[in-house]
């Protein structure tokens, strides 16, 4: 029998609160189907997020940029009937929030797959989509640092806030995000220090990933975890498993058994 979808629940980002001295930091997967959502549910992950990171470990695409809004509702719908109790953290794709109209619109698309937020890339360019969705009842994660989605322009994944200017417009970059009121941040690829400044200023929960240990939470792609994607690895990302080597040697073992 297929497990009932929960309505979105927008309460769920107010309830993450910031990493108390000595606790548990805030744990985020991401997933792209019903099974992998119901594990890390079951498992007591607390965000998931159907990223659009799917363009690459899931339709093979060399980046995030091919991933559009169609795929992301159906990867959500999916993911949805799998989760119960984690928030469900949906990715704006390229291109789809590039006015407060069009951002608004997409993102109730998501919701109405059963998103409990939304996330979108972008700093100080993004105060008036943020301000927009959350208008209107939408919970939103902010993305700042390296963003996936701009990956063509910059010509590569580039760790930021190397320079003095550089992270003094992350940390507006968070501190604006924050007013116009998203209720979490995504801190990517930037330099440690940075990231624990940039938690340290704001009142709202830090997410990292590749920007050291000081936010109050980090996130990583599933398959990184699990070492389901062996072509490519961050060197940030600790595999627990070896998903791909048990995968051809159960390959190999069925095929001599035929």
């Amino acid at each position: 029998m297929e497990r009932s979808i929960p309505r979105s629940d927008p309460a769920k980002l107010a309830a993450l609160a910031k990493r108390a001295p000595g606790g548990r930091p805030i744990g985020a997967l991401t997933a792209y189907d019903y099974p992998t959502a119901r594990l890390l549910d079951e498992g007591g992950v607390d965000v998931i997020l159907v990223g659009d990171s799917l363009g690459m470990m899931v339709l093979g695409h060399d980046d995030t940029t091919e991933v559009t809004v169609e795929m992301m509702l159906h990867h959500t719908l999916a993911c949805r009937r799998g989760v119960s109790a984690a928030l469900l953290l949906s990715d704006l794709p390229y291109r789809s929030y590039e006015t407060p109209n069009e951002a608004l619109k997409n993102a109730r698309l998501l919701c109405g797959a059963g998103a409990d937020a939304i996330k979108l890339e972008g700093g100080t360019e993004m105060v008036a989509q943020v301000e927009a969705l959350v208008a209107d009842g939408i919970a939103v994660v902010g993305h700042i640092g390296m963003l996936p989605q701009h990956v063509r322009e910059e010509g590569g994944y580039k760790k930021k806030g190397k320079t003095g200017a550089d992270a003094e417009r992350l940390l507006a970059d968070a501190r604006a995000l924050e007013t116009a009121g998203a209720g979490a941040l995504v801190l990517e690829s930037m330099v440690a220090q940075v990231a624990a400044d940039i938690t340290a200023a704001v009142a709202i929960p830090t997410i990292g990933i590749g920007a050291g240990r000081e936010t109050d939470g980090q996130i990583l792609v599933i398959h990184d975890l699990l070492g389901a994607f062996p072509w490519f690895r961050p060197s940030f990302a600790t595999p627990r498993a070896d998903i791909a080597a048990e995968t051809r040697r159960a390959v190999g073992e069925y095929l001599q058994a035929l």
